[in-house]
């Protein structure tokens, strides 16, 4: 039975560099399931995700060291990747959308853990009247929200949460967690990872953009 894990590196961008650090991968056993360009920065490097199949016995070091084998390469994580190769990306989410209009908001949430290579994802919004916050839609392995609370609302713009350090005991510890508004500033799209890596700048446009997407979409059913 083989195992499955997430790898994010930093590397030169330039041509043929992606491609060594495939063959070194590759020479070391692993079996690449998926290859996604997270981020350019504007100093010539890139930040790639590898999604990688180690056969039985694989040690997770040995992609380390391959990587490193590669000059310029540095891993910044590493860890299982439950959702192996099922991967859905931003346009077919957006297809399964478009084609189930009504569905969009929550066709967005059950995949985003998915697309976003998250543990988990919730639709929350906050009563006007009483000023808990509820939980629409979420995915089986979402947190509580301890005293119906959400701190970041009412939200203007897609950010990385600062988790209150009294949530550490209520299923929060070690989350690294992003939010964007989700048709308004007093609901939002919830998106966590249990430990890492850092939600990127390039990832929290593509939450923004994914949920800016859905309202558009439910937007033309109602005008249909």
């Amino acid at each position: 039975m083989s195992s499955v894990y997430l790898l994010r590196i930093a590397l030169p961008d330039q041509p043929g560099g992606l491609g060594e650090v495939a063959s070194a991968l590759g020479k070391a056993g692993a079996d690449i399931v998926a290859v996604d360009v997270v981020s350019r920065g504007a100093d010539g490097t890139a930040i790639d995700d590898f999604v990688v199949e180690l056969p039985l016995g694989g040690r997770a070091d040995s992609l380390v060291s391959a990587c490193l084998s590669v000059p310029g390469v540095r891993v910044i994580w590493l860890s299982r990747y439950a959702a192996g190769g099922t991967l859905r990306h931003d346009l077919e989410v957006v297809e399964s959308m478009t084609e189930q209009p009504a569905e969009a908001e929550r066709i967005l949430v059950r995949h985003a853990p998915v697309v976003f290579r998250a543990d988990w994802a919730f639709l929350v919004c906050q009563d006007g009247n009483s000023g808990k916050a509820v939980v629409e839609e979420s995915t089986p392995a979402a947190p509580d929200l301890p005293g119906d609370d959400a701190p970041w609302l009412p939200l203007e713009r897609p950010l990385r949460l600062a988790v209150p350090a009294e949530w550490d005991n209520q299923g929060w510890r070690h989350i690294t967690a992003a939010a964007t508004p989700m048709g308004n500033p007093n609901r939002a799209l919830v998106i966590g990872r249990s430990g890492g890596p850092e939600i990127l700048d390039s990832e929290l446009a593509r939450l923004a953009h994914l949920a800016a997407l859905t309202q558009t979409v439910r937007q033309a059913l109602s005008q249909s």
